[in-house]
């Protein structure tokens, strides 16, 4: 499968407005976002859009106006609530930009993180790469991970009415992209199955800064869930 590079341009930004078009799409994405489970609410693409900022802010060659829109609307339909249709979210976001009269090429590049920024059980090979991607996928990946990362997790899997652990049940490691989104699976799994893994999987140095310790907080945490959950004192 070929690999799409995409490299740094001058997309041309000059007769466009590029602080009005950022407000209008978070009005945007927060009146699409009412209601939304928890985890994926409004609340979590502003802490993604600060994280990428942040760390956009280290990447000195980032182009900060395609890492604000990717950000602000790399959840604007996520697949997992629309039965598993990857194509809603980028062609809603596409929709979207071309009313503000975005350039093509933003729109574009814009709709090929969205494609490519999710997890995907780790085993999704990503068809696009930009800078802008990886710090978009960074800020993402910090999210779930963490405090927030481990509220995030309960929270969805309270809303898919999953157990919360089951010793019995294993986690599973070797999940196709197909078995990772149709899975049921405990949500204490889901730490082996995705949190713990995202510290390795950082594209950025500050990503991977900022990782390392939300990674230790997770371990912490399910070695007193353990202590709890077995009655050790």
């Amino acid at each position: 499968m070929k690999i799409l590079l995409c490299k740094k341009q001058d997309f041309l930004f000059l007769s466009m407005n590029k602080s009005q078009i950022i407000k209008n799409t978070i009005s945007f994405v927060k009146e699409s976002l009412e209601g939304a489970e928890g985890g994926h609410d409004f609340f979590h693409t502003e802490r993604v859009y600060r994280n990428a900022m942040a760390i956009a802010e280290k990447e000195v060659e980032a182009n900060k106006f395609v890492v604000s829109l990717g950000a602000l609307l790399h959840d604007i339909a996520d697949s997992k609530f629309h039965n598993g249709d990857e194509f809603i979210g980028p062609n809603k976001a596409a929709s979207f930009l071309e009313k503000e009269e975005v350039n093509i090429e933003v729109i574009e590049h814009v709709q090929n993180i969205i494609k490519n920024i999710s997890f995907k059980g780790g085993n999704f090979n990503q068809e696009f790469k930009s800078l802008e991607l990886d710090v978009i996928q960074d800020a993402d990946r910090l999210d779930a991970i963490g405090a927030i990362g481990i509220a995030r997790c309960f929270n969805y899997g309270g809303f898919k009415n999953r157990v919360i652990y089951d010793p019995e049940i294993k986690p599973n490691l070797r999940m196709s992209k197909e078995e990772y989104k149709s899975s049921l699976a405990p949500t204490i799994n889901h730490f082996y199955e995705k949190l713990l893994l995202l510290k390795d999987k950082m594209n950025t140095k500050t990503g991977r800064e900022i990782a390392e310790q939300r990674h230790v907080f997770m371990e912490t945490y399910l070695h007193q869930f353990y202590n709890e959950w077995n009655a050790v004192f």
